[in-house]
């Protein structure tokens, strides 16, 4: 029963995130249906997004990676003096 509330409730959401008929017209090909508004004003938005888009999940792959595979085995670093209570 969970399940199916959740479903319900993330259609409702994600329903009027859905263009309207007039807003497809206006979009590119890539954009046809998913999304309000204008399109893309100038030959540079598009760049721009897929570059923004490239920056985030190159962050967001090395933010899993470092947070699953920190390599900090180094008796030297810096950790290890706030880890290490010798006084």
């Amino acid at each position: 029963m969970r399940k199916l509330l959740f479903l319900l409730l993330v259609l409702v959401a994600v329903l009027p995130a859905w263009a309207c008929p007039a807003c497809q017209k206006q979009q590119p090909a890539i954009l046809k249906g998913i999304t309000h508004g204008t399109g893309p004003q100038s030959a540079w938005d598009m760049p721009i997004i897929i570059a923004s888009a490239l920056i985030v999940l190159v962050t967001l792959v090395y933010a899993v990676k470092f947070l699953f595979w920190p390599k900090e085995a180094g008796e030297q670093h810096i950790k290890r003096s706030i880890l290490d209570n010798t006084f």
